[in-house]
């Protein structure tokens, strides 16, 4: 039901408007810092790329907006070189294990003015994919094996606020074909999860031994990246 009526709002919110409406792709360089609870267990930076793409873009006319972000931080990495086998220990490989934390959300704009710096504040729900991988590479850099080694869910929401300021336009008045750079920062509360982090994987006499870390998972991101206008993919 609920779906079936965030659909349907969707589609009425965007027959109500003119064709012309603006659309707005980002991409961002992303840093996170752990927070509360998840700060204690983790006391690391994470660093990733982000990215939104806006079904209806805040503009002078009309302030708000909504669409969908998604973003990658990696928060832990480990290398090692290890013999290919105990049976050929002439050959050796590098194993690489990552720790990483991929989120998603439904995102709402609030913008505000129509100069060169332009105000704005979003809100955010979804959740992020928390996982840990480990990768077997040759000499070379050739992946030859990888396995995910441990993984959780956690819901998440938030609210963050930043500038747009306007670096090119096509148009005088127009913000189709607009390139801004974007600066922000986001709050997302999360809900418990369990991961791994750096040292948390134990290798001893051929066995694996996972010490996973509980908590829930507040992170603030700090965003620094480009915004595009243009014209609506559905004219």
């Amino acid at each position: 039901m609920k779906t079936r009526f965030v659909l349907v709002f969707t589609i009425v919110v965007l027959l109500g408007f003119n064709k012309s409406f603006a659309q707005a792709g980002g991409l961002n360089f992303t840093l996170g810092f752990p927070m509360g609870e998840f700060k204690e267990e983790l006391d690391r930076m994470g660093f990733g790329l982000s990215g939104h793409f806006l079904f209806l873009a805040p503009t002078a006319n009309r302030p708000f907006g909504f669409g969908l972000n998604i973003g990658y931080l990696n928060y832990g990495q480990e290398s090692r070189r290890e013999p290919f086998s105990s049976t050929i220990p002439d050959v050796t490989v590098d194993v690489e294990r990552s720790n990483n934390l991929v989120n998603f959300h439904v995102l709402f704009q609030l913008g505000f003015g129509s100069g060169p710096i332009r105000p704005f504040v979003e809100g955010l729900f979804g959740g992020s994919y928390i996982f840990t991988e480990t990768t077997i590479r040759s000499r070379g850099s050739e992946e030859v094996a990888s396995s995910n080694n441990f993984d959780d869910f956690a819901w998440n929401y938030g609210a963050g606020g930043g500038f747009l300021i306007l670096l090119h336009t096509e148009e005088e008045g127009s913000d189709f074909g607009s390139l801004f750079l974007d600066l922000k920062a986001r709050y997302l509360f999360g809900s418990e999860a369990e991961y791994l982090k750096e040292g948390s994987v134990i290798i001893s006499n051929g066995h694996v031994t996972y010490q996973v870390s509980k908590s829930k998972t507040d992170l603030l991101t700090v965003h620094a990246g480009v915004v595009a206008y243009f014209n609506s993919v559905f004219n």
